[in-house]
């Protein structure tokens, strides 16, 4: 298995939206680019492959894409 990058990302909010966590997260540069991803099922939120871009990120969740796994504080 690829060697996985962890980083914890904490937000300031009781959620936020997967398409913004990526951006907030600096794992994507666009909102366009976030997109993509997430309607290509190249991003897991807790192992599984998540295709809702609005789907809500609590801490405790993860979310992977490439090489990283981010977790949300």
């Amino acid at each position: 298995e690829a060697y996985m990058q962890e980083k914890e990302v904490a937000i300031t909010t009781e959620f936020i939206k997967l398409e913004a966590f990526l951006k907030f997260a600096g794992a994507v540069s666009t909102g366009g680019e976030a997109k993509n991803l997430i309607q290509d099922s190249l991003v897991r939120v807790n192992g599984e492959v998540c295709t809702m871009r609005g789907r809500k990120l609590r801490p405790g969740d993860t979310v992977e894409l490439r090489n990283d796994r981010l977790t949300v504080r």
